[in-house]
């Protein structure tokens, strides 16, 4: 039986590259099509502050966008935040940034927010939050510059500077949480709706 249903691929509106691997390693058709909206405009126009909340707007603003040129195809919409208590962290615009969030989250615990979104014609078909915890290490400064060393430009492709999938995660000491949510994607949920709607096998 072939794991994709549908007559028509899955859309996904995000150009996250782990987010394709991980809908291409679970046997998804797929074609990408990123959303061009502005995050933080769309966050003060909803007024939204909780992390979770922003979270699933986000990701449902983006599948909505995306769908609205798309007609009858299935939209995935996703997005990711982290907070540390009331403070919310973007994706480091440079080093000194990456440096700034690093310390800002060493030696603590925090939250990563991972939601999705499924629009087909405008019309909001599923949408999810799952939340992860996760505790760095209280690491060394010099531990901190070598990391950013190693990284690269990666360290400024992901909010908090890290990627647990890659050296990201020599920064930790405690996950609490699933892994794809961390990633970017509760995948769990999604490959549920899908199985139960007829798009997917299984």
């Amino acid at each position: 039986m072939p794991l994709w249903l549908a007559t028509q691929p899955l859309v996904l509106a995000s150009k996250s590259e782990i987010r394709g691997k991980l809908l291409a390693a679970a046997g998804l058709r797929f074609e990408i099509r990123p959303a061009q909206i502005d995050e933080r405009a769309e966050e003060a126009k909803a007024g939204v502050s909780d992390p979770s909340a922003a979270a699933r707007m986000l990701a449902r603003v983006k599948a909505e966008a995306v769908s609205a040129d798309n007609p009858g195809k299935l939209v995935l919409g996703a997005d990711q935040t982290l907070a540390r208590g009331g403070l919310r962290f973007s994706k480091p615009a440079n080093r000194i940034e990456a440096t700034e969030q690093l310390r800002a989250l060493r030696g603590r615990t925090h939250e990563l927010h991972s939601a999705l979104a499924l629009v087909r014609d405008g019309a909001l078909q599923f949408a999810c939050v799952d939340t992860a915890r996760l505790t760095m290490r209280d690491f060394s400064d010099q531990f901190l510059e070598d990391y950013l060393d190693m990284a690269g430009d990666a360290a400024l492709a992901s909010v908090g500077a890290y990627q647990l999938e890659g050296i990201g995660v020599h920064l930790f000491e405690r996950v609490d949480g699933d892994y794809f949510t961390i990633l970017g994607l509760p995948l769990m949920p999604l490959l549920q709706f899908l199985r139960q709607n007829d798009y997917a096998g299984g």
